[in-house]
């Protein structure tokens, strides 16, 4: 397969793979080449009509374009423009639970959560600390190299922030790091605090709120006389703990999963974005919970997502979901609608309506149960959906911080980083999967070269599966582990 019309009621073609010019597409004869993942128009069209892709419009052409041509960014302008207002019109998809149930082997904590790894981490509350964590990593992780045991790694978190902040800017740092602490892929934590920041000890750990007190241990740097010698001695205390956990088989329905692109191409919405649908759906079939995000890559699909809601509480939570997102860019004096990215028009998506269309089939064809804020915690089951933005590293942060174990990363064009749980690395071309091997997970590329669905969705799930019970992904094996939080205002 050479090309796809993805909806009979599409006017453009994707190619699957470079295709030359004098080939035939759907009967129509190539006037150029057309690279993979680009637009070719199967009939002539004329200036301010609309090009349609997935069955939805997702732009129109700026100027005539003959039928056989190329299609993309530079004739192609979006529609959307301004606020809208929504009307809740429900089609909602049942996904019956599975008859077979599936298991994974992971850490069952004492508060009830399964983590999927085994980790302690090191935690600043202020960016000053950051060096002072990362030493304390560095020779903890020297001194017990040999003898880890179920351990899985050291990892200390550095970020910029915890002083210096105001408002909901202060108030997300804190938020988020009170939710790393809070995470089952932790078996253990090390908060180390300076002593003078905006984001006081005392303070942060009322928001934190009760905790293991054996696993979680909070210090304050001006408060000791060698804060490295006491940081190290407090995760002796920890690694004692944690060395004896043990993996025990565990039901899929505790499994609570990330979904995330980045790097999009033309493929996107054909190959990797939809394998991460029919697994979203598997997932919830199986009792368990996936989560999508990215509210900006929501625009000009943010309708198909609303009339999925369970119901018109759920649906006025997402509308607000969206609209805030929107009043924020316009209270920024942004454009609200500046997307997609150089990357992504190098791979042949052209306005937002198509990224957002592809992006949107990560979460399959559940009902949304859930509408979290930035830095809330998940409490219901099924799919989730999630603000913050589309920056990969805030976005996959904020994923990890919700309580996913694991996110599940779809791109055409690569990208090597982990966020503080397991990021998996799904390409949606072969080429990509070839050359960047030390990157990518698994190849949903195949998708295009006629493999069925049928066959890649077990195979990808056992994947996931294995990743759950310990096998280690990409970014783990490179060492790359990473957080973002999301800033909006001033620093002082």
């Amino acid at each position: 397969m050479r090309y796809i019309k993805i909806n009979p009621d599409d006017n453009v073609a994707v190619a699957l793979q470079d295709l030359q010019k004098g080939e035939a597409v759907e009967g129509v004869k190539l006037l150029t080449d057309v690279p993979r993942g680009h637009k070719v128009v199967l009939r002539d069209l004329r200036a301010g009509d609309n090009v349609v892709k997935y069955g939805y419009p997702i732009g129109h052409v700026t100027r005539d374009a003959a039928a056989g041509t190329v299609v993309d960014h530079s004739c192609i302008k979006t529609n959307l423009e301004g606020l809208l207002e929504y009307k809740y019109e429900p089609a909602l998809t049942d996904i019956a639970p599975a008859a077979s149930k599936r298991t994974f082997k992971g850490f069952r904590r004492a508060d009830g959560q399964v983590g999927i790894r085994n980790q302690i981490w090191i935690i600043p509350t202020v960016g000053c600390v950051n060096g002072i964590c990362q030493q304390i990593a560095e020779r903890f992780r020297a001194e017990v190299a040999d003898r880890m045991g179920s351990v899985d790694a050291i990892v200390a978190f550095p970020h910029n922030y915890g002083c210096s902040q105001l408002g909901n800017d202060h108030e997300n740092t804190r938020t988020i790091l009170a939710d790393m602490i809070h995470h089952p892929n932790a078996g253990g934590v090390l908060v180390v605090s300076l002593g003078c920041e905006n984001n006081q000890l005392d303070a942060f750990r009322e928001l934190v709120g009760p905790v293991n007190e054996a696993r979680v241990k909070m210090f304050t740097c001006q408060q000791v006389e060698n804060e490295v010698e006491f940081g190290l001695q407090k995760l002796r205390e920890i690694f004692a703990l944690c060395s004896q956990d043990r993996r025990t088989e565990v039901p899929v329905s505790e499994l609570r999963v990330g979904l995330k692109c980045g790097g999009s191409d033309g493929l996107s919405g054909i190959t990797a974005n939809p394998l991460l649908g029919v697994f979203s759906d598997w997932i919830v079939a199986q009792g368990g919970t996936t989560v999508l995000t990215e509210v900006p890559e929501m625009f000009g699909a943010e309708t198909i997502l609303m009339n999925r809601c369970q119901d018109s509480a759920t649906f006025e939570r997402t509308v607000s979901l969206i609209n805030d997102f929107k009043e924020y860019f316009i209270a920024q004096g942004m454009p609200v609608y500046e997307n997609p990215s150089p990357g992504n028009k190098a791979g042949g998506i052209s306005t937002l309506e198509e990224k957002s269309l592809g992006c949107t089939q990560k979460c399959g064809k559940s009902t949304v149960r859930g509408v979290l804020k930035y830095g809330e915690r998940l409490s219901v089951k099924g799919l989730n959906l999630l603000s913050a933005p589309g920056n990969d590293l805030v976005a996959s942060t904020a994923l990890a911080a919700s309580g996913c174990q694991i996110v599940l990363f779809t791109t055409g064009r690569g990208t090597p980083f982990g966020s503080f749980v397991p990021t998996m690395k799904i390409s949606t071309n072969t080429p990509l999967y070839e050359h960047k091997g030390g990157w990518i997970d698994f190849n949903a590329g195949v998708l295009a070269q006629d493999e069925p669905m049928s066959s890649v969705a077990p195979r990808f799930i056992d994947a996931v599966l294995a990743a759950a019970s310990g096998e280690p992904v990409n970014n783990e094996l490179q060492g790359y582990r990473e957080i973002a939080i999301f800033k909006s205002g001033v620093t002082l």
